[in-house]
């Protein structure tokens, strides 16, 4: 077994559905253990960030400051890159959970299956072995967050007390989207806008209807609007990027003789960079009031240099030739572009294979992931 099926399996192993405290002592006691990097690990909910500079000029004492340096205060100009994953995972299947409370993992040909295999614990296994092993002409970064699987808790809450890299390779999943087992660079995602309308009446007797007002009935008008919107698009570095707008629910009414003085209506977008559907529109109906109840941002890459870089990387460290893709799902990469940060997504996890009973990895992709992180920050800047 080499070392990174080794950290790989560690990592697994490790509850991180609840609370993530666990899995980030091991993986901050490792960075100690392991490099010399500057280790912070900060008070975000549910066991706090981890993340580590490797920096090419004098350090700061302070753990903070290095974290968050950027290029204005290093005094010589140069820009930083961050590889960044998180060690949250989704709850697992009652087959993947232990008696212990740990999680199960187990290789079955040149597959490690387990929760958190694919999203994302095997690509900060790679990760954090491809920091130890670069040497890097530039200030090199690896940041894990907690509660990525809860709206990106911990990457808003570095990103509210000051980290911002400049550029960030994030270790999503992007592999067997040109062909299977290659590992792709992603240089766009949507995000995703959940949002309720809200529709008021006023009740009255279902014998005398005219007396009331209909929720249900401003309620579909406004289901009207939405359906006649146009979903939002846009092209990133080439590629299209399309959304979608969809109704998912309509919840009104409480009794059969009773004209329904509330209605609500549930409606996920997926965003594209830059675009949002005139969801607006909907709550121009009176009577119908509109509200985002979450809004996870989409990313797109502002550095054609920089992806083809990433790119380069890649079909260096695998046989296949990758290309550059754009992803469905929304990633903590959204946050960071969000302010700034240029961003790419490249990791070993396939399609379909994040959250299901059966997660697991290829330990190629693994390995070329690995690889690849290693080359990007041995390179850098």
């Amino acid at each position: 077994m080499d070392e990174l099926e080794s950290l790989t399996r560690d990592l697994v192993a490790i509850s991180a559905h609840d609370d993530e405290t666990a899995v980030g002592d091991r993986i901050e006691s490792w960075l100690r253990e392991h490099t010399d990097a500057a280790v912070e690990r900060d008070d975000a909910p549910n066991g706090g960030n981890v993340i580590a500079r490797r920096a090419t000029g004098p350090r700061s004492p302070s753990g903070d400051a290095i974290a968050q340096r950027g290029p204005d205060e290093t005094g010589d100009g140069d820009t930083s890159l961050a590889l960044i994953g998180h060690h949250d995972v989704v709850p697992p299947a009652d087959d993947q959970l232990a008696d212990d409370g740990t999680y199960r993992v187990h290789r079955e040909g040149g597959r490690l299956y387990g929760r958190g295999t694919a999203d994302m614990t095997g690509a900060l296994a790679a990760m954090l072995l491809a920091f130890r092993e670069a040497e890097p002409a530039g200030d090199v970064v690896f940041a894990s967050f907690v509660g990525e699987e809860r709206g990106g808790i911990g990457a808003r809450h570095a990103i509210q007390n000051g980290f911002s890299p400049d550029y960030a390779v994030v270790g999503e999943g992007s592999t067997g989207y040109s062909a299977p087992e290659t590992v792709d660079v992603a240089v766009a995602h949507k995000g995703r806008r959940a949002s309720t309308l809200r529709a008021s009446g006023t009740a009255a007797h279902a014998s005398e209807p005219e007396a009331g007002t209909n929720a249900v009935y401003r309620a579909c008008d406004a289901v009207g609007v939405v359906r006649d919107l146009d979903a939002p698009e846009t092209e990133v570095l080439g590629h299209r990027l399309a959304g979608s707008l969809v109704v998912t629910g309509i919840d009104g009414g409480g009794a059969w003789n009773v004209v329904p003085d509330a209605c609500e209506v549930t409606v996920d977008e997926r965003t594209v960079p830059g675009e949002r559907a005139a969801l607006a529109r909907a709550a121009e109906i009176e009577g119908v009031a509109w509200d985002v109840e979450q809004d996870l941002p989409p990313m797109a890459c502002d550095d054609a240099a920089f992806a083809d870089a990433v790119t380069d990387a890649a079909a260096g460290a695998q046989a296949g030739a990758p290309t550059q893709v754009v992803k469905p799902h929304a990633t903590d990469a959204g946050w960071l572009a969000d302010t700034g940060t240029t961003c790419v997504v490249c990791g070993p996890a396939e399609p379909g294979e994040a959250h299901t009973d059966a997660e697991s990895v290829s330990l190629d992709a693994l390995r070329t992931c690995r690889d690849a992180y290693t080359a990007i920050a041995a390179r850098w800047p």
